[in-house]
């Protein structure tokens, strides 16, 4: 085998609320209430494949962006912080326009249940995932290594301002308690496309089986609808 290759083979899949990448997080960790199961598969879906990782508190994932084709990538990007007009290096941003599709996301574990009908499944908060992303490794998150206080963060050197959130109870009252925190969430981290402006525009965000649809005008964001989402 060429050492310039090997080959990659997914461990198993991610379960998120998030069918299409519009609306998830640009970040992980951004939205601690966000829930999620990470569900072993094939030869890798044994307890003694994460024996010992109930000990730690977090989590690298490392998986592919499955929505980008294959072999295309690009030397530059426009960074949505940096409004969408001007470009850096690839190497200099988190494009998934990269030579290798892969991705890298910090998460939180919340519980491992080992004995389940899918095999062991880890439960995780704050990824930044499509639902069913195939995950390639996991690797623990090791506070001495993997913390650096004193790292510059480039041009994205802080989170953006949260957005104010103007959710009305009737519609917020058909969003499963359980995912209403996180919802609000991402709604506040302005799920738009950076170089998309216009406060009149609504948008549509599939979230956890429901269509949630929102317009953002000086400085909040407006939800306006919440249904079921529509099969096909």
């Amino acid at each position: 085998m060429s050492q310039d290759r090997f080959t990659v083979k997914a461990i198993g899949h991610i379960r998120t609320d998030f069918p299409t990448k519009f609306g998830v997080p640009r970040q992980s960790g951004l939205i601690p209430n966000l829930r999620a199961k990470i569900v072993l598969t094939g030869e890798f879906a044994q307890a003694e494949a994460v024996r010992g990782l109930e000990e730690y508190s977090h989590l690298w994932l490392l998986w592919r962006f499955s929505e980008v084709p294959e072999d295309y990538w690009a030397a530059t990007v426009r960074p949505p912080r940096l409004g969408g007009n001007e470009r850096v290096g690839v190497f200099a941003s988190r494009s998934p326009f990269r030579p290798n599709s892969i991705g890298l996301s910090s998460v939180k574990i919340e519980k491992i249940e080992t004995e389940t009908p899918e095999g062991p499944v880890i439960y995780v908060s704050g990824a930044d995932l499509m639902d069913g992303t195939p995950i390639y490794d996991i690797k623990p998150y090791l506070p001495y290594a993997d913390c650096k206080p004193e790292a510059s963060g480039g041009f994205a050197p802080q989170r953006g301002e949260a957005l104010a959130v103007d959710f009305p109870a009737e519609l917020l009252s058909r969003v499963p308690e359980d995912k209403r925190d996180a919802l609000t969430g991402v709604l506040a981290q302005d799920p738009r496309p950076h170089y998309q402006s216009d406060p009149q525009r609504v948008y549509g965000m599939a979230f956890a089986g429901l269509e949630v649809r929102f317009r953002v005008a000086d400085g909040a964001v407006y939800v306006v609808e919440v249904t079921e989402e529509r099969d096909g």
